[in-house]
């Protein structure tokens, strides 16, 4: 079977993800809804400072648009434990997988402080390694996410471009 996401003719998406991928990717969502209930420490990447050198302005930034960051991350992960299953997307579908995938990326990535060398064969010895490989996989589906929407885009008419 060939896995991965490609645009249809009709402007649908088809995803071909094997059952056990699909299982896994239903059940992420609920772990980071936790975290984020929980207000764990490895979730500072998903709401960065706005100022690098400000507190109070970055204070006054989070009480003006935290919930909506907030609510915008829960809605995506909605969707894409929702829609997992799912053999055909629409555009918005895919668009909102590309939000909740990275998420879960960038939340994965920090907790195993993930760097240039994290991207080496993975070690199966390695205590990490089945973390590592999840995170791998959702680089790897996030990718065929971008490529899938960068399908639709009409090729530039100024060759500078």
């Amino acid at each position: 079977m060939r896995r991965g996401i490609d645009r249809r003719r009709d402007g649908s998406y088809r995803v071909r993800l094997p059952s056990e991928e699909r299982d896994v990717l239903a059940a992420l969502p609920s772990q980071l809804r936790e975290a984020l209930d929980a207000g764990e420490p490895t979730l500072y990447r998903l709401f960065p400072p706005a100022f690098v050198d400000d507190d109070e302005s970055n204070v006054e930034y989070a009480h003006l648009v935290g919930a909506g960051l907030l609510e915008g991350k829960l809605a995506a992960l909605h969707e894409l434990e929702r829609t997992a299953h799912a053999e055909s997307l629409t555009e918005a579908e895919l668009r909102t997988w590309l939000g909740g995938l990275e998420s879960l990326r960038l939340v994965l990535g920090t907790q195993l402080d993930v760097t240039e060398e994290s991207y080496a064969p993975l070690d199966r010895d390695d205590p990490d390694a089945p973390r590592l490989a999840l995170y791998h996989w959702l680089s790897w589906l996030q990718e065929e996410v971008v490529q899938a929407l960068s399908a639709s885009l009409p090729e530039p008419s100024d060759p500078e471009l």
